[in-house]
């Protein structure tokens, strides 16, 4: 799976280099320097967002421009407040830390972040480790079975558990428990 940078930062790279208008204002106009200024530091960031180099999601890889970094070597998954455009914290296997920004469309990013956290099996997510971030069952415990198991309660008498079972058994033969009643009966 490859995530591109969104072509929309490209587009407002472009529009937010009217900077160079505004600076042409500028030599007459001295307050036209400060929307001259944010156009063109505005330009600047988008034109960077533009250019990141795309993230590839393989099977074995995480791969972001050329480099190439092993899923079980990513140790921890950490989102920060930004979803679109995407920064997260990575955390390597030799305590390398790593800010992976994509600059993408709201869909992207989540599919971007779902990969990174299906794949990377040896890293804790947000601070939860990767079994208990999906819900799986953690391996049980070495613990004898007849310390845990505990005794089964009674809740019924004989007779009421003789009524449930015939009950259950006419349920299962006709589908229902109650006589069929004409429909202006109700």
């Amino acid at each position: 799976m490859r995530y591109a940078p969104s072509r929309q930062y490209l587009t407002a790279g472009l529009i937010a280099a009217l900077a160079f208008v505004s600076a042409l204002f500028a030599t007459e106009w001295l307050i036209a320097l400060i929307g001259a200024v944010l156009f063109f530091v505005t330009a600047a960031a988008v034109l960077v967002m533009a250019f990141r180099p795309v993230i590839e999601v393989q099977e074995q890889y995480l791969i972001v421009g050329r480099r190439a970094i092993p899923w079980i070597d990513i140790r921890r998954v950490d989102r920060t407040g930004w979803i679109s455009p995407l920064a997260v914290h990575l955390t390597l296997v030799n305590d390398e830390k790593m800010m992976l920004f994509y600059p993408g469309d709201l869909d992207s990013a989540n599919g971007l972040l779902r990969h990174l956290r299906r794949n990377a099996r040896e890293a804790y997510i947000d601070g939860i480790p990767w079994l208990q971030f999906w819900g799986e069952a953690l391996p049980p415990a070495s613990v004898d079975r007849r310390q845990t198991a505990s005794p089964r309660q009674q809740l019924l008498r004989p007779e009421d558990e003789a009524e449930v079972e015939r009950l259950l058994q006419v349920l299962k033969t006709v589908g229902h428990l109650e006589s069929r009643r004409p429909s202006n009966e109700k």
